[in-house]
């Protein structure tokens, strides 16, 4: 599988957005960050944003609030792991095919994650998974076959 947070190009136009929907904060530590796939640490400064993953397509397609860092960071550290800092509670995963529409999609404990993720993607059908909050609905990070 390959891990993937959200696009350096869209995190860059969001770092030099100020608008109604992309909001520079001081946050609390512990935003989950979709840049690099970790939470944040105290002081550092976030910018919260409006995003909409592009695997869901037309009436499947959603828009949520993501934190990203502020200032450019060394994003993903690995690409072939889950991150662990956003894979310690429970969390929705949606399944989509090739057209963007939903195809599936479960709940999953933080320990059944990984094989959760593995299932929906052994489906030939299936191009992308997507993590997602289970509280929030917002999205993680998404997942395609390696």
């Amino acid at each position: 599988m390959r891990i993937h947070a959200i696009p350096v190009d869209v995190v860059d136009r969001a770092r030099k957005t100020i608008d109604e929907h992309h909001v520079h904060l001081a946050e609390e530590p512990g935003s989950p960050l979709r840049c690099c796939l970790r939470r944040s640490g105290e002081g550092e400064p976030v910018v919260l944003f409006r995003y909409s993953p592009t695997a869901g397509r037309g009436v499947y397609e959603e828009v949520g609030p993501v934190f990203v860092h502020a200032e450019p960071c060394e994003g993903l550290e690995r690409t072939d792991v889950l991150p662990e800092a956003l894979s310690k509670a429970p969390r929705v995963l949606r399944a989509y095919d090739g057209s963007g529409r939903i195809h599936g999609g479960e709940l999953a404990a933080p320990e059944e994650l990984e094989s959760a993720v593995s299932k929906l993607l052994a489906d030939p059908v299936v191009v992308e998974v997507q993590v997602r909050s289970l509280s929030h609905g917002c999205f993680l990070f998404a997942v395609t076959p390696g």
